[in-house]
């Protein structure tokens, strides 16, 4: 062979990250099967309004299906991809959330971990037994939500949050979710429909399939939603200010009009859960699920690695600066740098340490701290104004 130089292109020096499935969600709705086309208990992938045709889906066999994927096209963009899933109509929310013998359990694991929120809704029948202002199916289902995003977190290693409509409001009193520890799941009332039994579940799943995971869903930069008419109960939202406040209040979240803006908005994003929890927002419980899934994916890697110890067992410096930096990296690469953490002055949204102490060799366990800081948001404004009046010959 003739003398020569060789230069080979390298790749994977970039750090560029891939597109990420952050907005990947399921809607699970009580329907009626449609021969040769649709069968409960199944999943089908949707990337638009128009391929829910082909499924037989229309406004006459699936009025509230229909409805729901209707609406979260409508906020999020065409070729998004949404997981539906048809169930028989009896089946109620509490026997479909449960973490043991529900068929949501099924739909996650079929799904290989890959959902970020899933969003449960009945066919709107009128709820049966009301106390406490709503659907008593739905308070005994919150638990049980709670269990299965749990299960799906420590079994699966992924993490998700669900969103319930808030069944049979007609008005009045409801229970107070701040004392709650539901910290994965959200009710939601209100809908684009008069007097509904149900709620907007696609116009919410449609919002949030659209943002990024740190942005909050009532973010009024991101414009109004699409419906033209919203309602609480049987009345239009605007005329129904009071319900509003006092849902709020009580930890649901709603639809909301501002004075000076076209359009509605939703509230706030808030999870059944006391307001002090960390994870008490659909925006903090996002940023740090994509987060825990990061790190999870960097760390299989050196899962049972080999790991150069001191003389009393502990790891050399040099293996705990390269981890924590390999877990810094990680995280910045497909957070910070996407504008999802809040940076420091070096560009940096996170923050790894490993105890140099723990002894490696006897445990065989490492330690990992690792931090991410999340944005704050402007959610009251308090302004002191007056008169800037200048005094003569002062």
């Amino acid at each position: 062979m003739l003398p020569r130089i060789k230069i080979q292109f390298l790749n994977g020096q970039l750090g560029t990250v891939g597109e990420s499935p952050d907005g990947l969600f399921a809607l699970v709705c009580g329907a009626t099967a449609v021969a040769k086309t649709l069968e409960l208990d199944k999943a089908y992938t949707l990337h638009s309004f128009d391929e829910l045709a082909k499924l037989g889906v229309t406004p006459d066999s699936n009025p509230r299906l229909h409805k729901h994927v209707k609406e979260f096209y409508a906020e999020a963009e065409e070729g998004t991809k949404l997981i539906i899933f048809p169930v028989d109509k009896t089946k109620t929310f509490t026997e479909l959330l449960d973490k043991d013998t529900g068929l949501v359990k099924e739909l996650v694991t079929a799904q290989n971990g890959a959902l970020r929120g899933i969003f449960v809704a009945g066919d709107g029948r009128e709820a049966t037994l009301t106390t406490n202002g709503l659907d008593d199916d739905l308070l005994t289902a919150l638990p049980k939500a709670q269990q299965l995003a749990e299960w799906a977190t420590t079994q699966l290693y992924a993490p998700l949050f669900i969103v319930i409509e808030g069944r049979g409001y007609k008005g009045g009193a409801v229970k107070d979710l701040h004392g709650e520890a539901y910290n994965r799941v959200g009710v939601l009332i209100g809908d684009t429909v008069k007097a509904s039994e149900g709620a907007a579940v696609g116009v919410m799943a449609g919002r949030l399939a659209s943002i990024p995971v740190q942005r909050n869903i009532g973010r009024v930069k991101d414009g109004a939603l699409k419906p033209i008419a919203m309602y609480i109960g049987d009345k239009p939202v605007e005329e129904n200010a009071s319900a509003v406040s006092d849902l709020y209040d009580a930890g649901y979240i709603t639809p909301r009009k501002y004075v000076g803006k076209a359009g509605y908005f939703f509230t706030d994003d808030r999870l059944a859960c006391v307001p002090t929890d960390d994870y008490a927002h659909i925006t903090t419980r996002r940023t740090i699920d994509k987060a825990y899934r990061i790190a999870y994916a960097a760390l299989l890697d050196l899962m049972l690695d080999e790991l150069p110890v001191n003389e009393d067992g502990t790891l050399q410096h040099g293996i705990i600066v390269a981890w924590q930096q390999m877990m810094e990296n990680a995280v910045n690469r497909a957070m910070t740098a996407q504008g999802e953490l809040s940076a420091d002055e070096d560009g940096a949204g996170c923050k790894a340490y490993i105890d140099p102490k723990q002894n490696v060799l006897a445990t065989s366990k490492v330690e990992l701290t690792l931090k991410v800081r999340p944005f704050g948001y402007a959610r009251y404004v308090d302004v002191k104004l007056g008169f800037q009046v200048e005094t003569a010959g002062k």
